[in-house]
């Protein structure tokens, strides 16, 4: 019988192991809530062993399970303070396939993302930098890239004129140029130095472009969308307005966002997001099919 099977395990701690998010989803902070829900029931060597047989699909950095396990007895779960830790360590929820289908069946589509929205692009010239400056009005800082391993922070003056060849974007302004990685490593692309959300983006991977327009407006009755944007492959992601709004309150909206089959890595602030009328790697244009900048304040 394998450890993850094992009846001396509590169902939750059980749950939690068979269903480890991908990388870029959270893994890191999944191998420390992981790692102390185990210690009352394995040794530090078996929590090891474990960790890296339920993920051993993913990439996994170097040191990064060993830091987990060393770092899990300062706030190790103990039995019998179940209620606390179940909340703490809840997954995402499973996709409602059934309300999916019937939002879907609405017949709502991308053409009316694109008739209801207050500003239209028609032109083939880019338009990233006016769209970035309705986005982001002043001299924000922007983490920028044109992949996910070359990237930069700078100002928005600083990034003027070369946005519409870039084609990811963090879509809420950093506090610093540079910060700190889980892994101490200082980086223009961290968590540490994003700033306060602006924008929730949603993003779903399966679907028609009109499926996901469909959940996309479907969302629109719990909060506002300021930009739809197409990935330049088979995503449209929805930017939801999320400034100043309470954190429990977004993380329901988030939620009931993956019930419908978002993608929950871009709960994550430092999250990359596809560039607003920017270009993907393949030279395929980012098409914005809806931006309403009164949902801006």
């Amino acid at each position: 019988m394998s450890a993850i099977q094992s009846p001396i395990l509590p169902q939750f701690v059980r749950d939690l192991l068979a269903s480890p998010p991908t990388r870029g989803e959270g893994l890191n902070i999944w191998f420390y809530r992981a790692a102390r829900v185990l210690h009352p029931y394995r040794t530090a060597p078996d929590i090891k062993r474990l960790l890296s047989a339920v993920t051993l699909d993913e990439p996994v950095k170097p040191g990064e399970i060993e830091r987990a396990v060393e770092r899990r007895a300062a706030t190790a779960w103990k039995p019998g303070d179940r209620q606390r830790s179940s909340a703490r360590v809840a997954t995402w929820p499973s996709v409602n396939q059934e309300q999916r289908e019937a939002i879907i069946a609405s017949g709502y589509g991308l053409v009316d993302l694109w008739e209801n929205s207050p500003r239209r692009f028609e032109d083939n010239e880019s338009c990233a930098e006016e769209i970035i400056d309705e986005l982001f009005p002043g001299d924000a800082l922007l983490c920028v890239g044109q992949s996910q391993s070359y990237f930069a922070t700078q100002s928005r003056q600083e990034w003027r004129g070369s946005l519409g060849g870039m084609q990811l974007i963090v879509p809420s302004p950093m506090t610093a140029r540079t910060g700190h990685t889980q892994d101490k490593k200082e980086s223009a692309h961290t968590l540490e130095s994003t700033g306060a959300r602006r924008f929730l983006v949603i993003e779903q991977d399966s679907g028609t472009a009109d499926e996901q327009s469909a959940i996309l407006l479907h969302l629109t009755n719990w909060a506002p969308l300021a930009l739809a944007v197409h990935s330049g492959s088979k995503s449209i992601h929805g930017w939801f307005w999320a400034s100043g709004q309470p954190e429990e309150q977004l993380r329901r909206f988030m939620r009931y966002a993956v019930s419908l089959g978002a993608d929950r890595s871009t709960w994550t602030p430092s999250q990359f997001v596809r560039m607003p009328d920017g270009t993907r790697e393949n030279g395929k244009r980012q098409t914005v099919y809806f931006l309403d900048s009164e949902v801006i304040r």
